[in-house]
């Protein structure tokens, strides 16, 4: 079994990356979301895995690997048993990695209940709320801002889930229909408000609502968003399992993560951070080009996101950030040479899609299609030495109009998505404007 040590210091501590002289525990970070001074959670230590068990991954499953990773992080905040537990049911669908020719892979990160990369936290999240929760009278509302896919992830996770709530906020209009179904369709402790603006506004009025100690003394508010520590954890499982599968194959490694929010790409640097050998990162952008922008110039620039094919990566000013320099001491010369980045048009992206399927055959969805171009420029210049990994981060059929429309290809509708087409929508539409959403937050969940 592989196997890792507890270590002799205690279980796991976090501290602001606004001010590192606080000490959060696990379970503190998980049901706080974010700090009280605008930073976010981040571990004050991150362990290794013993260097001599990494030629070995290939003898482990993915859940024995993603429950010593958790226990390396946690360190005892969960006991090993109920931890194995938790992962146990939140990994439990494969992360498989498929080759499209001999430097050219991609994972797929959408065989989870919502097709998409971000079951594995959400699953996760939510197994670790209700663990904690258990003995808690008052409903947890967890607060939600999607661009996309997060939201079908945490409904999905969550949903059912005794003593916890979902708010989730979406930009009306701007995500695909088969996503909107996902959010909008389940009832129950699942409620969905349409936000007639853009995902930055939907994430502005969720951090808002964080900082106002009026709300918060009245409501127990969590964060199932990337800014919430318990999403990054489980998405560091997936790069170690993804090595463990081309290991054999004796190339360096890069990994090319499509990018809005920069969460996933966060919890690949954490993975490095705990020994995994990376040979780079690959930042890959639609329009919203802020990062890469950075890499190019050291200058930090947000604006607001842009509106693209690739929906679920428009984002403006990308919360993680903040996280990407606190692991490198905010040093730009240290964070370039870890991290290429690389942003695409709507444009090369659908020529990308139809030059995917022409050569190799595969169905890939607009986020994926940006990281295959962001690939092939990397490509040109390591002189194809090393093996890239295209993270897929959600089924084409998630994007059903656009995939089909831009390859002229009927593609397969997955059952669980094909089941939705049918269900009602419900959602509460809502201005940008904090003072209804707070209204609409009390009114719903504040006991009487």
């Amino acid at each position: 079994m592989f196997h890792v040590e507890h270590l002799t210091k205690p279980p796991m501590q976090l501290n602001s990356t606004n001010n590192p002289s606080l000490l959060f525990s696990f379970e503190e970070a998980l049901f706080q979301g974010l700090p009280e001074d605008k930073g976010l959670f981040m571990p004050v230590q991150i362990p290794e895995i013993p260097k001599e068990l990494i030629p070995q991954l290939d003898k482990y499953t993915f859940q024995e690997i993603a429950f010593q990773v958790a226990k390396a992080l946690l360190n005892g905040e969960i006991p090993d048993k109920d931890l194995q537990k938790i992962i146990e049911s939140a990994i439990s669908f494969p992360a498989p990695v498929v080759m499209l020719d001999d430097h050219t892979a991609v994972l797929e990160l959408f065989h989870g209940p919502s097709l998409a990369f971000k079951d594995f936290g959400a699953r996760f999240m939510a197994k670790a709320m209700a663990y904690f929760n258990k003995e808690t009278e008052s409903d947890l509302i967890i607060l939600v801002a999607t661009s996309g896919d997060t939201g079908g992830a945490v409904a999905a996770g969550f949903y059912q889930t005794p003593g916890i709530q979902v708010v989730i906020l979406y930009p009306s209009g701007k995500v695909s229909p088969l996503q909107e179904k996902q959010l909008t369709t389940l009832g129950e402790n699942i409620h969905a408000f349409e936000v007639e603006g853009t995902f930055d506004d939907c994430q502005a009025l969720v951090k808002e609502a964080f900082l106002d100690q009026t709300l918060r003394s009245k409501l127990r508010l969590s964060s199932a968003n990337s800014i919430n520590i318990a999403r990054l954890i489980p998405q560091i499982f997936y790069y170690w399992e993804a090595y463990k599968q081309v290991s054999g194959m004796g190339k360096p490694v890069v990994f090319v993560v499509p990018s809005g929010n920069f969460g996933n790409l966060t919890a690949g640097l954490i993975a490095q951070k705990m020994g995994l050998p990376v040979h780079c990162f690959v930042a890959a952008t639609n329009a919203n080009d802020i990062i890469p922008e950075y890499l190019n110039t050291g200058l930090y620039n947000p604006q607001p996101s842009i509106p693209t094919l690739s929906n679920a990566m428009d984002v403006g000013n990308p919360s993680n950030f903040a996280r990407i320099l606190n692991l490198y001491g905010s040093t730009w010369n240290i964070i370039k040479d870890h991290i290429t980045g690389y942003a695409f048009s709507d444009i090369e992206t659908e020529q990308a899609m139809r030059q995917i399927f022409l050569h190799h055959n595969y169905i890939m969805d607009p986020h994926g299609a940006v990281g295959y171009l962001a690939w092939r420029k990397y490509q040109e210049k390591i002189k194809n030495e090393a093996l890239g990994i295209i993270f897929e981060t959600a089924h084409p059929a998630k994007f059903l109009e656009d995939v089909e429309r831009i390859l002229s290809q009927k593609i397969d509708i997955p059952y669980n998505l094909q089941s939705l087409q049918a269900k009602e929508k419900r959602s509460t539409p809502i201005a940008v404007n904090y003072l209804e959403f707070k209204m609409h937050l009390l009114e719903a969940f504040e006991k009487k």
